[in-house]
């Protein structure tokens, strides 16, 4: 299988759509495309809650992704320590323009989680089975 791929990605808004086109790109050099719009999705997803939620002032975050024969995992990396920063899935109501994020990542994954990140920082990672078709969001 590939060897891991990472980017560090500069703490302005236009990384979000940096990080998307790197998954891709990586995926597609992998000859993984089949999870790649899932995948896009949630690296979208995980930059902005990175960049709005889970960075102190003045930090980027990283996207890392990995594969093997069974799953790609997808990781983001940001600054804030998870005591101070603990994502969580949220019930919007149907008027809030926000708040669905991990919604989307708990449907179009297989897994995810978070792990503290040391010395400093967490990991919100995703796992996707490998030859899963892109596109298709699986029902709640």
């Amino acid at each position: 299988m590939p060897d891991a791929k990472q980017k560090f990605f500069d703490p302005r808004p236009e990384s979000v759509g940096l990080a998307r086109d790197f998954a891709v790109t990586t995926l597609t050099s992998w000859g993984l495309p089949g999870p790649a719009d899932d995948i896009r999705l949630c690296v979208s997803e995980l930059a902005t809650n990175a960049l709005i939620h889970g960075n102190d002032p003045g930090h980027g975050f990283l996207v890392r992704l990995d594969a093997d024969d069974d799953f790609v995992r997808l990781e983001v990396h940001d600054s804030r320590p998870l005591h101070r920063s603990q994502p969580a899935i949220t019930h919007p109501a149907e008027t809030d323009t926000a708040g669905r994020g991990l919604q989307l990542i708990e449907v179009l994954s297989d897994r995810w989680g978070i792990e503290d990140r040391r010395p400093r920082g967490k990991i919100v990672w995703t796992l996707f089975k490998a030859g899963q078709p892109g596109g298709q969001a699986r029902a709640c």
